[in-house]
């Protein structure tokens, strides 16, 4: 017979369930990283403000911000596999009715495939914790490079499938609306694999506990610098290397390779981490090679830019992947992985949402994107601080 793990699953029923997260987890970017290519046929065809437009990357980052924190509530009531299953449907009607067309329609779409993406990014770290916690470093590396993957593809596919296919923008976002199906399709049979288990504190309860622990609020911190910096620099790359003289094609392949670089980074890091009880020479290595990049932004003198741009895309990959490998690891069971996890990105998207925001503002007043680069090595040290702090092998 068969032997079953503490989940009542066998080995086959464990890997159906690791696709169904993989497959989940692919769909957790492309609606995101597909919008930024497509800005200029969507701004000509409905003729809104440059403003309007940042929102569409804004919004998601806020919808996240606010949904992260309540998703212990659905989970609570409906179950994790039950919300991941209403998050998938919300997405794929998210897509579609933002690629309908009009203006209400493009926000409201995003709006909703924002509050979808936050309940996948909260609940795949509970479900790592509850079913694969002696192999969490491992699960965590695929699901977060998956996840940079799926980033990666999309932004790379969006123009072409706008322009050479001619599906226009909005045919090119609603292509990954058979992406977000094929993950419903894959993930129904799964909800009867994880078992509903009745929870031991009330929503309230649980948040007053962990809001009150200075290593939660570390790791919120850990995770929205970190989130700060990759979406500063998606946001901005481009224009900092076309500043210093770069042509924009080579700016747009930087911006590839540093998106390429990070999925190595999101593989390969939690591996390393998870094989260590203390994390904390894992964070100062990054940190380390993360200021050791700015250092090689800010001064284009020295050349080399295809390496620091790749090592910033790797270290930032792989710091991504620990933080959520973090939740798990430091998280006492999967309730509490999803509660902290709902708190943790919570505070970390919204403070991620003021990176592209706050970069501009600099060039704005100053004209030179050297203070913007300097403002990175800043954060990669505070991030430091906040690493040590949640390094340590301990729980919540």
């Amino acid at each position: 017979m068969e032997k079953l793990d503490e989940n009542g699953l066998n080995k086959s029923s464990r890997i159906l369930l690791l696709i169904g997260i993989l497959f989940v987890a692919i769909n957790l970017r492309p609606a995101l990283s597909s919008i930024g290519p497509l800005v200029d046929m969507i701004r000509q065809d409905i003729g809104v403000s440059e403003a309007m437009l940042g929102l569409l990357t804004t919004l998601p980052l806020i919808a996240f911000g606010v949904i992260s924190t309540i998703t212990p509530l659905f989970t609570k009531r409906f179950g994790i596999g039950n919300t991941l299953l209403g998050a998938l449907v919300l997405l794929t009607f998210g897509i579609l009715i933002r690629s309908s067309g009009g203006i209400f329609a493009l926000y409201f779409g995003t709006i909703l495939l924002g509050i979808a993406i936050a309940f996948g990014n909260v609940l795949i770290p509970a479900l790592i914790k509850r079913n694969f916690p002696h192999k969490a470093g491992l699960v965590t590396s695929l699901y977060s490079g998956i996840m940079s993957l799926g980033a990666a593809v999309a932004a790379g596919l969006s123009f072409p499938l706008a322009n050479q296919l001619n599906l226009g923008w909005k045919g090119s976002l609603a292509i990954w609306s058979v992406l977000a199906i094929l993950a419903l399709m894959i993930w129904i049979p799964n909800v009867k694999r994880i078992n509903r288990t009745p929870p031991r504190r009330s929503f309230a309860d649980a948040m007053k506990k962990l809001s009150g622990s200075l290593l939660v609020w570390r790791l919120a911190l850990y995770m929205g610098l970190q989130s700060f910096a990759f979406y500063l620099i998606l946001a901005w790359l481009p224009e900092i290397l076309i500043d210093r003289g770069y042509d924009p094609t080579y700016a747009g392949w930087m911006l590839s390779l540093s998106q390429a670089t990070g999925i190595a980074g999101a593989i390969l890091i939690p591996i390393w981490a998870g094989s260590r009880k203390d994390q904390r020479l894992v964070i100062s290595v990054l940190v380390a090679l993360e200021v050791l990049s700015l250092i090689g932004l800010l001064i284009p003198q020295m050349g080399w830019i295809e390496l620091w741009v790749g090592l910033n895309g790797m270290v930032l990959g792989g710091t991504f992947g620990l933080a959520l490998l973090l939740i798990v690891l430091r998280s006492g069971d999967a309730e509490t992985a999803a509660e902290l996890s709902g708190i943790v990105q919570s505070i970390g998207y919204l403070i991620a949402a003021t990176g592209p925001f706050i970069a501009g503002v600099i060039f704005d007043l100053t004209e030179v994107w050297d203070y913007a680069l300097t403002l990175l090595i800043g954060v990669a040290i505070i991030k430091l601080i906040m690493g040590i702090g949640v390094g340590k092998d301990r729980k919540v």
